[in-house]
């Protein structure tokens, strides 16, 4: 069973699982929110989710295999052919799951962002994250749409003219917080990349460390820390500086930990240290999505 869950990187699943609930039951519950789908709609949406991105994670592994001509057995233990039958069937069940809740939600047209999701999974696999920055790009913005897809189908289609307002408010949250997801995880793919320079190398894969050199990517990778440490600071000083709690906890859990980030990974060179910054970029996006259930004490 583990090496089924290695493969589908049940961890990273769970992360995205999460964010959705907590943006469900955290921002659009509490806050009475005009919304579409009940709790076994929302529960589809989530297995459609997860289904196309364990797909994509599927299909990355099989083409990395290939790449690097070693044995067809995946996490050690599964077959090739048994990794390409489970990518068709997540891929077939994300769809499909898609499609139902678009038309039950009287949105077919919104069926489509299921099928780019997943064609787009499979075109990085294959070929676009052998183009240098777009690959990094292109996984961020999967995981940030795994954010926005909540509000897509379950807060959209309840816009009318007398709730569009609060609709609009708690939109702009969601979207802000994609845009943070975005951020974080572009910083955690280049710190990936550097990972596996050597095999990237070997594959004549053009990421960013392979072109400028793993030193001057993980001090690349210190400055653009900035970017989301301003975001989270401008955020705070706009929206949540007159609840002193809030500031409080975001700057305990997501500032210092950003800062502390930043430090070390302009002195980053093992392979451990890399890895140890890569989980701690991952904490902050769990603790991030976390914090979503926190706005019914914020705004209330």
């Amino acid at each position: 069973m583990l090496p089924y869950l290695k493969l589908i990187k049940f961890d990273n699943l769970l992360i995205i699982a999460l964010a959705q609930l907590c943006v469900k039951y955290g921002l659009f519950t509490p806050f009475n929110i005009a919304i579409t789908l009940n709790g076994f709609g929302i529960f589809l949406l989530i297995i459609a989710t997860v289904s196309i991105a364990a797909a994509g994670n599927i299909i990355i592994a099989i083409y990395n295999q290939e790449s690097l001509k070693k044995t067809n057995l995946l996490e050690g233990k599964i077959t090739e052919k048994t990794a390409n039958q489970l990518f068709i069937f997540f891929n077939i069940t994300g769809v499909l799951i898609g499609f139902y809740i678009a038309n039950l939600i009287g949105k077919p047209s919104f069926a489509a962002l299921f099928i780019i999701i997943s064609g787009l999974f499979y075109s990085y696999a294959s070929y676009l994250k052998e183009i240098i920055v777009l690959k990094n790009i292109i996984i961020a913005v999967l995981i940030a749409l795994s954010i926005l897809i909540i509000g897509f189908f379950d807060l959209l289609p309840a816009i009318t003219e007398k709730n569009k307002e609060s609709q609009k408010v708690i939109f702009s949250i969601i979207f802000d917080y994609s845009i943070f997801a975005f951020m974080i995880i572009f910083l955690r793919e280049l710190v990936k990349d550097c990972l596996h320079i050597d095999n990237d190398h070997n594959k004549g894969i053009k990421t960013v460390p392979v072109a400028i050199g793993k030193n001057r990517t993980t001090k690349l990778i210190g400055l653009a820390t900035l970017l989301p440490i301003m975001a989270v600071i401008y955020y705070m000083y706009s929206y949540l500086f007159s609840n002193s709690n809030a500031v409080i906890l975001a700057l305990i859990f997501i500032i210092a930990p950003l800062l502390y980030f930043m430090i070390k990974i302009f002195s980053a060179e093992s392979n451990k240290s890399l890895t140890r910054l890569s989980l701690i970029l991952k904490m902050i996006l769990l603790i991030t999505s976390i914090s979503l259930v926190s706005y019914q004490f914020i705004l209330k």
